[in-house]
């Protein structure tokens, strides 16, 4: 463990894990677990069938929480879609920089990546929301449906529970989650600019010992029009 000299101020040293995103920690602990465990899920390979139906060729798609690379950017760089996957764990990026090696990824906070106006045909949003605080999630979907072009599509995907800052254990990895019920979550997108044009709602099992059954809502949704940069 690395030690830190005294702070002559008094103060406690903050060490590398504080400062690290906390989805880090958790998906940098999970690797290629994680992956093994959704790979069972045929509602997020319907939803990418969804997607991939309504992408015109060789289009630009932003993947947020782009995790190991698989099912999304592999599905959507075998198709010939210019993929940029962005995450917060660096083990993630590097195994997914790794096997899917058509796509391109970043490691980067989506809040604080720039992203320019209009720049992707489709957005994606699998599951990657869940530590982030209510507040922060409208945001981050605001920022991301101005990213979009108009027309453009974006696949919102979450486990649909009524909780704020609850401690849980996922996959045997501390975390702390929130999310929205299915009609808050839909509030949310409409509230971004996004018309919700389907919805599909699961019961899905991960493939690991210390999973339960959870819920998960897919949000297939258009951008219709101009957000204002300060909505």
């Amino acid at each position: 463990m690395r030690r830190h000299p005294p702070d002559p101020t008094g103060r406690t040293p903050v060490t590398d894990e504080q400062q690290r995103p906390p989805a880090a920690v958790v998906f940098d602990a999970l690797g290629a677990e994680y992956e093994k465990a959704f790979a069972g899920s045929e509602a997020h390979r319907r939803s990418l069938a969804w997607l991939l139906g309504r992408l015109a060729p060789g289009s630009r798609v932003l993947d947020v929480g782009s995790g190991t690379g698989r099912p999304t950017a592999e599905a959507l760089a075998e198709a010939g879609h210019e993929v940029l996957g962005v995450d917060v764990s660096p083990v993630m990026v590097e195994l997914a920089a790794r096997q899917v090696p058509a796509a391109s990824f970043r490691c980067a906070d989506v809040r604080e990546l720039p992203l320019d106006e209009a720049s992707f045909d489709a957005v994606c949003v699998y599951f990657s929301l869940l530590q982030l605080d209510r507040r922060e999630q409208a945001e981050t979907v605001r920022r991301l449906v101005r990213a979009l072009a108009p027309g453009g599509h974006l696949v919102l995907a979450t486990v649909p529970l009524d909780v704020e800052g609850v401690d849980a254990v996922f996959m045997g990895q501390p975390v702390r989650v929130t999310s929205f019920a299915v009609p808050d979550l839909v509030a949310v997108a409409e509230e971004a600019g996004l018309d919700v044009l389907e919805r599909e709602e699961a019961l899905f099992t991960p493939a690991h010992p210390e999973a339960v059954p959870e819920p998960h809502v897919f949000l297939h949704c258009r951008r219709l029009r101009a957000v204002a940069a300060g909505s």
